[in-house]
């Protein structure tokens, strides 16, 4: 069962890069979907030093009148990165609006939504990020450039060699 869940992980990541390849359009959306945990909290930490008491004391969560400790927002935030990563999309910014706390245990789904491009490839998107009751928690907006017609056949060459750079739903390697 989790080999096939890693597989579906990756038809679906390797559809949008296929989608990338054969070009972007107005119009064109894109979904992923995470369910956060206390690991997805502490790694982030590691990573950005976050470590703001909201995040990892019950105790000081509730003062803030949270239900519990929250993940960080910009970790939310970052499912955008994956659907950009996926399309080689290179952001040059990102606007977001944090509306509803996020508990480890929430699964949230991100839409991206092509709103504009200009004809150098330059492109705007609305993200909205919501729960799996429909509540919104945080609204995006990104911009950046789209791949190029010559970065889109490289991406094309990749997908062809089994797109070995695409870490999106392969197994780790076992350490064994």
């Amino acid at each position: 069962m989790f080999r096939l869940k890693l597989r579906l992980r990756y038809c679906f990541m390797t559809s949008i890069r296929m989608k990338a390849v054969k070009g972007i359009n107005i119009g064109d959306q894109f979904s992923i979907t995470h369910t956060f945990t206390e690991q997805d909290a502490i790694d982030f930490a590691k990573t950005t030093r976050d470590y703001n008491p909201v995040h990892f004391d019950e105790r000081f969560a509730n003062v803030k009148r949270f239900k519990g400790r929250i993940c960080h927002g910009l970790l939310i935030g970052s499912l955008i990165t994956e659907i950009g990563g996926q399309l080689g999309w290179l952001a040059t910014e990102m606007n977001f609006k944090f509306k509803k706390p996020v508990y480890f245990g929430d699964t949230i789904t991100c839409e991206l939504t092509i709103n504009d491009i200009d004809a150098n490839g330059f492109a705007e998107a609305d993200a909205v990020f919501t729960k799996l009751d429909g509540i919104v928690v945080l609204e995006a907006v990104v911009k950046g450039n789209l791949p190029s017609e010559p970065e889109r056949e490289v991406m094309n060459m990749m997908i062809e060699e089994g797109d070995p750079t695409n870490m999106i739903g392969k197994p780790k390697e076992s350490k064994e």
